[in-house]
């Protein structure tokens, strides 16, 4: 594997769980592996678990890690070509990314979805420029249009809970006060079309994911409808896909709130959710603080997925 940057690459997704939690239960087996390699992780944006778990799987693994902040400390960097560099960003990308390359063993990026045009969002440009001009292995710490280590770290999560061999997961949205990427429902809904279980997609009209993620989910308008017997609700934000409204907010309808009274229409279901969550917005206390509530485990489970992920990155 050279590049990760969709759940589809990790190829027969039981062995890579069964890798996952392999790791999981052996975290620094593989100290040798990493030995005199250097993962450089490139932040376009925030983070706090996707920062902290990669750096921590790369260190289970025995490498080093260099971390840089694009908008901290980093010369402003330029991503269009033909532009004439004439405003306040002294460096190009271009330039950049192989001197980052010639630095490092492998690179992580993190850059999201900037709502400017959902072409360039869906091309992920600056992304695959990482791929192009690094010479060396990318992995995507979430991208414009995918999460792949967050959504890993989910179906291990499920798979750890689950009590039934093909249990319902819903992924439902919520709502939230600004426009969010589709990445990791995207992501979550490729990585669920790779399994057997019943999944089913609800959101509010006009928020339908792009129909190549969704895949065979069905897709309901009606929350209520689609809770009915769960075994996981997965909540998450995200903003229209539409091109007339692309990173707009056009849905706050709090009645899409998560909340005790929405769980009970469940078969007991675990929740789910990828952090950090608007409180009383995107669920309510009682139920992200139930023991129901899988939030913890699910982020702790980022550290399984990134090290299993560079393990194979670093092997080849």
């Amino acid at each position: 594997m050279k590049t990760f940057t969709s759940i589809t690459q990790l190829g027969d997704l039981q062995a890579a769980l069964k890798e996952a939690l392999w790791v999981k239960q052996n975290p620094f087996a593989d100290k040798k592996l990493g030995e005199n390699k250097t993962a450089l992780l490139v932040f376009f944006n925030n983070s706090l678990r996707t920062r902290l778990s990669t750096q921590k799987a790369a260190l289970n693994l025995g490498m080093n890690v260099m971390v840089l902040d694009v908008n901290q400390g980093a010369w402003k960097l330029e991503t269009e070509r033909g532009v004439i560099m004439d405003s306040d960003k002294s460096e190009h990308l271009l330039e950049a990314i192989p001197v980052m390359g010639s630095y490092c063993d492998v690179i992580g990026v993190r850059s999201f979805a900037r709502f400017e045009s959902r072409e360039d969002d869906y091309n992920e440009v600056i992304l695959n420029q990482f791929i192009k001009y690094s010479g060396k292995p990318v992995f995507s710490m979430e991208a414009a249009t995918r999460h792949p280590l967050q959504t890993f770290a989910d179906l291990i999560t499920i798979e750890e809970h689950k009590t039934k061999a093909r249990p319902k997961v819903v992924m439902t949205w919520a709502p939230h006060p600004k426009a969010l990427p589709q990445a990791v429902p995207n992501s979550f809904a490729e990585g669920l079309n790779m399994t057997d279980y019943e999944f089913v997609i609800a959101n509010p009209e006009g928020y339908d994911l792009a129909p190549e993620f969704v895949g065979n989910a069905k897709v309901t308008h009606n929350q209520d409808e689609a809770l009915e017997g769960a075994d996981f609700v997965y909540a998450k934000n995200w903003a229209p896909y539409g091109a007339e409204n692309y990173g707009k907010v056009i849905c706050r309808d709090m009645g899409w709130t998560v909340t005790a009274e929405k769980m009970a229409l469940t078969d007991n279901a675990f929740f789910m959710h990828c952090l950090p969550v608007r409180r009383n917005m995107i669920v309510s206390d009682d139920v992200i603080e139930s023991e129901r509530s899988l939030v913890i485990p699910e982020a702790a489970n980022r550290v399984v997925s990134a090290q299993t992920v560079l393990k194979m990155l670093i092997s080849e």
